[in-house]
């Protein structure tokens, strides 16, 4: 029997329902490994499963900070690995569920991602110089400190470059961290697989359903509560295309458009992420119900 459950993939493939028929069939709980359900306030955006959607079933990391609040994966770690100790001595199998990939190893394996704490200060001092100067100009500091991290980032990717350039500061380069894919864990990882063709049509209808139940209200109503783009949760896909709109940036058409275009993007990346994740299994789509009754008998 494995001792621990991941169920990942790219966004809009149907994880959550899955994970939750999952835990019904073994009585156990769910961590959630998704970068923006820690956030209150932040649920259409999100697609964050209701109360009623969660059918009883008892989720951890969702809604544990305020939208103002930054959050790292080594916090996710240090949240996550508590549960998981628990559910072990009440013999349950944990269940990870999220397309957070960084999120996921950061519990499947002992990696150190950087050690050091955030510092604030530096960030903001490299935000305020990406803002003046570009992201080019950013990007070169970090290929004049740590060109061999440099080279595996682009220079758009600011969160990370700036993440690289806090590790410098703390007397390691990021390069010189070495970190290996040996779990802690027996695990077994499940996705379901839809054709591209189809997993984007998932995603415009679920984006369609966002706008129609609320998204340009709930973005509103974090503006007014003081949240702009310098907050971490603004920089979820759906929630900074709906801020440029509502400062008057794009219109409402292009909005939509951008955010429909940036998640699949993303959900590109998220699939090349997991495609290299081990013990994994890709699963036709099919009903929850049937797609968790398969995988809880080859646990």
């Amino acid at each position: 029997m494995k001792n621990v459950l991941i169920i990942c993939g790219p966004t809009a493939s149907g994880k959550t329902a899955l994970a939750i028929e999952c835990a019904k069939l073994l009585q156990t709980e769910i961590i959630s490994a998704d970068s923006l359900y820690i956030y209150k306030n932040l649920q259409i955006g999100t697609a964050k499963p209701t109360t009623a959607e969660m059918e009883g079933v008892i989720h951890h990391l969702i809604d544990i900070i305020e939208p103002t609040e930054s959050f790292t994966v080594s916090q996710f770690k240090e949240c996550a690995e508590p549960v998981i100790k628990r559910l072990h001595s009440e013999n349950k199998i944990p269940i990870i569920c999220g397309g957070t990939g960084f999120y996921i190893n950061s519990i499947l394996y002992d990696f150190s991602y950087g050690n050091g704490q955030a510092n604030l200060a530096l960030r903001e001092k490299y935000k305020d110089l990406a803002n003046t100067y570009g992201n080019e100009y950013v990007y070169k500091i970090l290929h004049e400190k740590d060109p061999v991290t440099a080279e595996k980032l682009h220079f758009n990717d600011l969160k990370r470059v700036i993440r690289a350039l806090e590790i410098f500061e703390t007397g390691t380069k990021k390069s010189d961290i070495v970190d290996t894919f040996l779990p802690k864990y027996d695990f077994s990882a499940y996705a379901i697989s839809y054709p591209r063709n189809v997993l984007y049509e998932r995603i415009e209808k679920r984006v369609d359903d966002m706008f129609y139940n609320g998204l340009i209200k709930e973005v509103k109503t974090l503006i007014d509560k003081g949240i702009t783009l310098e907050n971490q949760c603004m920089q979820g896909i759906g929630y900074k295309e709906v801020f440029s709109y509502l400062n008057g940036e794009t219109t409402l058409e292009e909005a939509i458009n951008f955010i429909k275009l940036n998640t699949r993007h993303y959900a590109k990346r998220q699939i090349t992420f997991f495609k290299k994740m081990q013990n994994l299994t890709w699963l036709a789509p099919n009903e929850p119900q049937i797609l968790a009754k398969e995988i809880i008998k080859s646990l």
